[in-house]
């Protein structure tokens, strides 16, 4: 039987790099689901510009089969929650596979498994225990262009917020989590990202944003403006 996929998409990183190894593995991707909590401390759910999936689903002719989702971002609840949904989105966009692009939170797979069982379809993780040093190297030799659009952890600078990524600044990202002891990977929600261009992408994505200071160690891009163009760029306005 072939492998119908529905993909979690958070606009992120890793949720968009496992869409596309479930592609490069040949599965069709029958919906994509993005989620926005209403609690911004949802333990499962990145939230920052989680509503510019739609320009990224536009940008890879995927528009049609996604779907923004609104839940409470409570803690079990959000969890009981996804699953009424995705049994609805089932119905309509029959799929046997959930993709999910998780790194190293136990939290999180356990209740995926849990969510699939449920389902009685699969789930599919491709970077799951993955070395989180060579992981973001791995995201840019695969030409996933990304950029960081919060920071909530001491060590990571704000100089870093707002522009794209790029080899030089992971070096830098690795020895900092050396020394102050946060996830390389960022998946303990140490920061968030957002990819504006990627391989499935038929177009990239421009953003123009603020930088805003949450507190002593917590940065946030406070969005203006976003669109699909030729050239992904991400700008930073003079506040």
């Amino acid at each position: 039987m072939s492998k119908k996929v529905c993909s979690l998409l958070s606009g992120g990183k890793d949720s968009t790099y496992a869409l596309h190894k479930a592609v490069d593995f040949g599965y069709e991707i029958s919906c994509i689901v993005s989620i926005k909590p209403i609690r911004k401390d949802s333990y499962m759910f990145h939230f920052p510009m989680v509503e510019l999936t739609s320009l990224q689903t536009e940008s890879m002719g995927l528009r049609k089969v996604h779907h923004i989702l609104s839940l409470s971002g409570e803690k079990e609840k959000e969890v009981e929650e996804l699953y009424y949904e995705l049994s609805r989105i089932k119905k309509e966009n029959d799929f046997n596979t959930l993709v999910i692009g998780g790194i190293a939170s136990h939290y999180q797979l356990n209740r995926f498994k849990t969510l699939a069982e449920k389902l009685s379809i699969d789930l599919f993780d491709p970077q799951w225990g993955a070395n989180p040093e060579k992981y973001m190297y791995d995201l840019l030799d695969y030409n996933i262009h990304f950029i960081i659009t919060q920071i909530t952890t001491y060590g990571i600078p704000i100089e870093y917020l707002g522009i794209e990524i790029n080899k030089e600044i992971i070096d830098r990202i690795i020895e900092f989590s050396k020394k102050y002891g946060f996830h390389a990977a960022f998946e303990g929600g140490e920061a968030e990202t957002f990819v504006i261009n990627a391989p499935l992408f038929r177009k990239g994505i421009c953003i123009e944003s603020y930088k805003k200071k949450i507190s002593d160690f917590e940065y946030s891009l406070l969005l203006k403006n976003a669109y699909l163009c030729d050239n992904a760029k991400s700008t930073i306005l003079n506040s």
